[in-house]
């Protein structure tokens, strides 16, 4: 396949992608501009194909978009950004490990909670309120200030 052009549709399915993604990437700077036919086909050398899969398996791994428009954007000027790259993943590691530390907070809160809440149930009478919901605010050792913590390191995962 090297030295050969492929059209867009044809790199999306070897690509295993849209090609409304590709043009995507190539609007934010993913994929450099490829070469067009006279009746305006994009054509992406065959090179294109490793492009896309790294810029699929860097997401997997926490990076973000405009991350890898950077990083692409320095290796298209002959630059090498591997430490850069190495210093994300550095950081996108410690945010996992922090991550799964609120976690396992989280997890051990909820077992707390549910281990309350079927005492509650088993004192309680069918068809009467055990009022689940309302003890939480009763949270012993101050766990209701965890909460805030461990939402604002949801919207990392």
């Amino acid at each position: 396949m090297d030295g050969k052009l492929l059209r867009s549709g044809e790199l999306a399915r070897l690509a295993g992608v849209s090609t409304d993604l590709l043009r995507h990437y190539e609007s934010i700077g993913i994929m450099p501009r490829p070469e067009r036919t006279l009746n305006g086909y994009r054509q992406y050398p065959a090179t294109a194909l490793d492009r896309v899969h790294a810029a699929r398996r860097s997401l997997t791994l926490g990076f973000s978009l405009p991350e890898l428009a950077r990083i692409f954007a320095i290796r298209d000027r002959g630059g090498a950004p591997c430490r850069k790259v190495r210093d994300l993943a550095e950081k996108k590691l410690c945010q996992v490990e922090q991550s799964l530390i609120e976690l396992k907070a989280l997890r051990r809160q909820l077992r707390d909670t549910l281990r309350d809440w079927d005492n509650r149930l088993g004192k309680t009478s069918p068809g009467r309120r055990a009022g689940l919901i309302e003890s939480l605010k009763e949270s012993p050792s101050g766990r209701g200030l965890r909460t805030q913590k461990l939402k604002k390191g949801f919207s990392r995962i």
